[in-house]
């Protein structure tokens, strides 16, 4: 029932930037950790993650969960191909780090570091990809994107999470041969994957 500080003050007390903040902030939300009141402020939930706060779409007055996973399907599966003969060496040790990082995390209990380490994986293959347009178009809807990304964590059983990971190496593998078409089977496999623990199907 607490209140937290406000979003500068945090960004002050931990040396870090507002955007960084927000997104940690928005994760807590969606894991149903924090409750965000208009005019009033920020609050301690319970404690633990709300299986409930999965079920609530933050953008549901704008975009449906199934418009926005289609889409992330189609971009980032397009956006992995084109990436795949650009992709450097540095870009796919931070690949690793972060799906390493990822597995680490949900063993640890740590879900909000978990969801950060899979943002920057994604993050990560969108920066880069040569095609600048695609680039563009996936910042301009990050915030959709990446709210697929934590919806279905509340949710997320160890056995899919497993696998999870696994679709991560599998990506990070293509990505090495520079395989495009394997990439972006890869990604849409893993995008496919996510949703339905969302309840969402999509077409392959």
């Amino acid at each position: 029932g607490d209140a937290i500080p406000s979003q500068r003050q945090l960004a002050e007390q931990f040396n870090v930037s507002r955007a960084s903040l927000r997104e940690a902030l928005l994760t807590l939300e969606t894991l149903g950790l924090v409750k965000t009141e208009p005019g009033r402020g920020t609050f301690v939930t319970a404690g633990r993650p709300d299986p409930a706060a999965a079920l609530k779409w933050r953008y549901s007055d704008s975009h449906s969960m199934q418009d926005v996973f289609e889409t992330r399907h189609m971009l980032e599966g397009r956006i992995v191909l084109a990436a795949a003969k650009a992709i450097d060496a540095a870009a796919l040790a931070d690949l690793v780090d972060a799906t390493d990082e990822m597995e680490r995390c949900w063993e640890a209990g740590d879900l909000l570091a978990n969801v950060e380490a899979d943002l920057r994986f994604h993050r990560t293959i969108a920066a880069s990809c040569p095609n600048r347009m695609l680039q563009s178009v996936y910042e301009t809807v990050q915030d959709l994107l990446t709210e697929t990304q934590r919806q279905p964590i509340p949710r997320t059983n160890p056995t899919r999470m497993r696998a999870s990971v696994a679709e991560h190496r599998e990506i990070i593998a293509a990505l090495s041969r520079q395989d495009g078409p394997a990439a972006c089977e890869a990604m849409r496999r893993h995008i496919a994957n996510t949703a339905a623990c969302a309840d969402i199907i999509l077409d392959m």
